[in-house]
């Protein structure tokens, strides 16, 4: 994954590492809520017109925090005000939140644009002014000529607007998406996060995004907030969390070997492992990261190579990343690596098989932990 991505259309990028101030409007939210084992436990913020990102492994909470914002969850404790109102009481369809499901839950029985139009009807709209809506916005989603095609006619891709469509037209305060790429092959994925990414620059109010795919979050949301456990564990803009990613989940999902550990000067003494060179200059705990393709495999120990770090290790296991091999190698330090095809033939990698690593001092990043 890239360590910068562009700031959406007409946004700027959000402040690295902080949370955005609500003001007057916005959403301020602590989302406190025990279901059974598990407690969440989330502070969460954001200002106007600006997109949030719930990041985080399956079970971590993301939509228990969604159901929580949409009013599907009671709160057991914390708060939720949505431009200075509180909604804590307030029942889901007395909200000004519009919800895009993973799944659509488009009427099966209905038109696209009845589909859009319930929204509006929900809201006490007469349905001739109800459809004209729906038809409006049919056509800022470029379906205009779909209006009459009911959900089994419809692509993945064009359910998927007519979903967002809908829950626009009732002109909410909070849009809520859960997952809303994740039924869609990676072909329509890339054709409808690019119509998403420039819905969502135009929208005025408090967007939260639930998703667990990272390039969906770095290229939808102007701030990432991941959780973990129910917890927040690190947020900041996507530019800052993948260059200083916190947590293993976090390190897994930018694409970077991470440790922690004690540095002195231009070496990090790990905590469970070797000691790695840096050109970083830290004192204190510390993070250590560098990325898979920083990584350079030998059968035999190198006797030329101007690397600083070089530790003995064995191949736990190779599969298919992209055009590329990923190997995942555990000994002196467990780490991931990747080359091409032609020189994992040429080294003749194989689970179990002993190698040497090797990573320049210059392709490492260290930062206070």
């Amino acid at each position: 994954m890239p360590e910068t991505m562009p700031p959406r259309p007409g946004k700027g990028p959000a402040p690295a590492g902080t949370a955005s101030e609500p003001g007057a409007g916005g959403l301020d939210a602590r989302l406190v809520v025990d279901r059974g084992s598990f407690r969440l436990d989330i502070g969460l913020t954001a200002a106007q017109g600006e997109v949030v990102a719930l990041l985080g492994p399956n079970g971590a909470g993301k939509t228990t925090a969604l159901r929580a914002l949409a009013g599907l969850a009671p709160l057991t404790a914390g708060h939720l005000r949505l431009d200075g109102a509180d909604l804590h009481r307030t029942p889901p369809e007395s909200r000004p939140v519009g919800v895009v499901f993973q799944d659509y839950l488009l009427f099966p029985h209905l038109s696209a644009l009845d589909n859009v139009a319930f929204g509006p009807r929900c809201r006490g709209a007469g349905k001739a002014e109800a459809r004209a809506q729906a038809a409006e916005w049919l056509e800022r989603m470029g379906l205009a000529d779909h209006a009459g095609a009911k959900p089994r006619r419809l692509s993945g891709g064009q359910a998927q607007r007519v979903a967002l469509a809908r829950a626009l037209a009732t002109h909410p305060r909070l849009l809520l998406l859960d997952e809303p790429l994740a039924a869609l092959d990676a072909r329509t994925r890339l054709e409808v996060r690019a119509q998403l990414r420039r819905h969502l620059a135009a929208f005025e109010a408090v967007a939260v995004l639930v998703t667990h795919d990272p390039l969906d979050a770095m290229v939808l949301a102007d701030r990432l907030v991941v959780v973990e456990h129910g917890r927040i564990v690190q947020e900041g803009s996507p530019s800052a969390i993948a260059r200083h990613p916190r947590t293993e989940y976090i390190a897994q999902l930018v694409g970077l070997n991470l440790y922690r550990g004690h540095a002195d000067g231009h070496t990090v003494r790990l905590d469970a492992g070797p000691a790695v060179s840096t050109t970083d200059d830290l004192t204190g705990p510390a993070f250590v990261a560098f990325p898979p393709g920083a990584v350079t495999l030998y059968r035999d120990r190198p006797t030329g190579s101007s690397a600083r770090n070089l530790w003995h290790c064995a191949i736990a296991g190779l599969e298919t990343h992209g055009d590329q091999i990923r190997a995942e190698l555990t000994g002196e330090l467990s780490l991931a690596a990747d080359l091409t095809t032609a020189a994992a033939a040429e080294l003749d990698l194989h689970p179990g098989a002993p190698v040497w690593a090797t990573v320049k001092a210059t392709q490492t990043h260290a930062y206070p932990a």
